[in-house]
């Protein structure tokens, strides 16, 4: 088995690995991470990562502690470490020596009313004013309602059809998002407008 461009010949236990997360139905870019972390595992201890001892998984979060590594990349590779240990080789004990790493939690920056409305305005294109305003902030439970934002990702913007937009009950049909789970997202009346106008400029319609 052979992979990338130089057609370097790929491990019986990559291969392993890598047909283990196919099989899960993990996406490439997991595949790649889980993979190029179990290659720097492998690369600190200087030997196969199958002959790994629980010193070692210690070692290894040490140094990248040590060498100034970010909460979300240590448990990036706990993650990726946990699954070669648990699934692929079976070994669960030693991946019960993988300590995650606190993440401080950082409040995201919301956009006011007032300044979602001057970001819309300065869109040069109906498509870009609904893509803007489909991507926006969507409303928790106790806040006052968003008149525009669904809260859509923006692989989830890019991946919406006419089929997805309820006008009726005024929801937008997210497919596969997060986690692969469809979901609803609320549909607000100013964003429905921009959308028809988006629609129509392609001359598209939206039943409702």
């Amino acid at each position: 088995m052979t992979s990338g461009p130089s057609q370097r010949p790929v491990s019986p236990l990559r291969a392993r690995m890598i047909e283990d997360m196919t099989v899960r139905g993990f996406n490439e870019h997991t595949r790649r991470d889980y993979v190029r972390h179990v290659r720097s595992f492998a690369a600190f201890i200087g030997r196969s990562p199958d002959t790994a001892t629980a010193e070692d998984l210690r070692l290894f979060q040490l140094h990248q502690t040590q060498t100034g590594m970010q909460p979300a990349n240590i448990n990036s590779a706990v993650s990726a470490l946990r699954f070669f240990f648990t699934v692929t080789l079976d070994r669960p004990d030693l991946s019960r020596r993988l300590t995650v790493v606190p993440q401080p939690r950082r409040i995201p920056a919301v956009l006011s009313v007032e300044e979602v409305r001057l970001l819309l305005r300065a869109a040069s294109a109906p498509k870009y004013k609904a893509a803007f305003a489909t991507a926006g902030a969507c409303p928790r439970a106790g806040q006052k309602p968003d008149p525009w934002g669904a809260g859509l990702r923006v692989s989830e913007v890019v991946a919406l059809k006419v089929g997805d937009i309820d006008s009726e009950r005024m929801l937008l049909r997210v497919e596969r998002g997060k986690g692969r789970k469809d979901r609803q997202a609320m549909l607000s009346p100013q964003l429905l407008e921009l959308l028809r106008v988006w629609l129509r400029e392609g001359r598209i319609q939206v039943n409702g």
